[in-house]
Parts: C-alpha cells; structure tokens; sequence
C-alpha cells in the first residue's frame, strides 16, 4: 500500500511548488547497481516537465514537474503482476500497469523493478516512452 500512499502525496502536490515528498525504495542486490546506472542516465526533460527534487533525497527516486511524474528504482515486484500477466511494450521496456492504481506503471527489466507515477495532465503512454529509453539500457544484455 505504499505505492498508493506515494501516489495520493504526489497528487496532492502536482501543480504545488516546491520539493516532493516521496518515499524511497531500498532497493537489494543487483538492483543497487542498475539504480546507481538509472541515476546517471535519467532526462532532465519528461512529458515536457523540468526534473524536481524530493525529500528525503535519494538517488533512486526522481521526480518531473511538481510531482506530476516520479519515478522511483528498485521497489519490489508488484504484488497484482502475475507471471501469466501480458505487458505492454514501450520503446522496447515492458510495462506492468497497475489494475488498481491507474496512474501506477512499473517497468520490468529483469535487473531492477522501476515504478513510474504518472499523474496530472501528462498522458501515460508519452511519460513511459521519455522513461523507455534510459530504463531499456538497465535489461542484462544477452551474448
């Protein structure tokens, strides 16, 4: 029910100035050193917001706008996604959108669960593809 804690504090605060309260996730094994990747490869730019800050600050939690958009790296497998569940594919990212929590996507790489909030006016769909890119380079290379 975190998530959806996380999500009712981002809503409260879109369009609100300031810094975004967002809890971060602790991410374990070797999901610490593709969020530590993530970091450094995060846009500055999403769904036409300039990169925000959050508090407590943490390098894997970034947030867009006043918290229309955040992102947080290494949070735990979403307990809805079941192995049968279809994703949907974005510039190459698998997404599980959350049936519960419509705002709520959370990309698979197979190295690191990344959960996206996608709130305000932003399409959903525009928000993960600016995300697909930087989240696609953390998937294990094959070969």
């Amino acid at each position: 029910m975190r998530a959806a804690a996380v999500l009712l504090v981002l809503l409260a605060l879109a369009g609100c100035g300031g810094t975004v309260q967002v809890e971060p996730p602790v991410p374990e094994g070797e999901a610490v050193a593709a969020c530590d990747k993530l970091a450094t490869l995060l846009p500055q730019t999403v769904g036409g917001d300039e990169r925000g800050t959050s508090t407590p600050e943490s390098p894997y939690v970034a947030v867009w706008g006043s918290g229309a958009v955040a992102l947080r790296c290494g949070v735990p497998r979403p307990a809805r996604m079941a192995p049968t569940d279809t994703l949907q594919e974005i510039g190459g990212v698998g997404w599980f959108p959350d049936p519960d929590r419509p705002a709520l996507f959370t990309a698979v790489t197979g190295v690191a669960y990344v959960e996206v909030t996608v709130g305000g006016e932003h399409v959903a769909a525009e928000v993960l593809s600016d995300l697909s890119k930087p989240i696609g380079q953390l998937a294990p290379q094959a070969g």
